[in-house]
């Protein structure tokens, strides 16, 4: 009787991978859009505490100004102050875009399913969904380049402002690139958070027009 183990457990496997795959294509994929908002859990988490961060590097900035070139430990005590926070900013940024990616791969099965739809009105709702979906990652992914740069232009700020000898317009020329890089930022996140409220538009037509009730989600 023990040799008929493995195929017992092979069974039951295969038992419990056919329920998971149960349902219409519809349900499956949402299914797949629940588990791609949970992906992004650290995402939504790591909003908070990145804001506060920002407003303390600014704090630091603001008083280095303030000293101007007078206290030159002062300067060198508060830059290392800003660099350490903007290596906590990388590492929540880091987390956020692994967050993104895992959301991405896991998104990306519902193409399969959208395939299996018979309805066609149903099927174009799930395409466009599926499109404005797809912005939404690709402007992720750029907002986070965007983001990487303006943190290494601030580090070389605050490397600049340690230097006895550091003049007005080397001062200068790295602010310029802070605030280029910063517009491009704020560009981008403009219009992630402009495809994440579309995104959302095309879920809850989705779900109406296959009569699934949408799950409460931010993404």
């Amino acid at each position: 009787m023990k040799r008929f183990g493995p195929f017992v457990i092979l069974l039951l496997s295969l038992v419990i991978l056919t329920g998971c795959f149960n349902g219409s294509p519809e349900e499956r994929i949402h299914k797949i859009l629940e588990k791609t908002a949970e992906k992004e859990s650290d995402f939504t988490e790591n909003q908070e505490p990145l804001n506060d961060l920002e407003k303390k590097e600014k704090e630091k900035y603001e008083k280095i100004i303030k000293l101007g070139l007078d206290d030159y430990e002062r300067i060198v005590e508060l830059s290392d102050e800003a660099t350490k926070n903007i290596d906590e900013r990388e590492k929540i940024i880091e987390k956020e875009q692994s967050s993104m990616q895992s959301s991405k791969e896991q998104f990306n099965q519902i193409d399969e399913q959208i395939g299996k739809i018979e309805d066609e009105k149903i099927k174009k709702e799930a395409t466009e969904m599926k499109k404005i979906m797809s912005e939404r990652y690709s402007t992720y992914d750029d907002l986070y380049d965007a983001y990487q740069q303006s943190l290494a232009y601030d580090r070389e700020l605050y490397e600049l402002f340690k230097k006895e000898d550091l003049k007005m317009d080397e001062l200068q020329v790295q602010i310029e690139k802070i605030n280029t890089a910063y517009t491009k930022v704020l560009k981008a996140n403009e219009e992630f958070n402009a495809l994440t409220e579309k995104s959302n538009q095309k879920k809850e037509s989705f779900y109406d027009s296959s009569g699934i009730e949408m799950a409460d989600s931010t993404k």
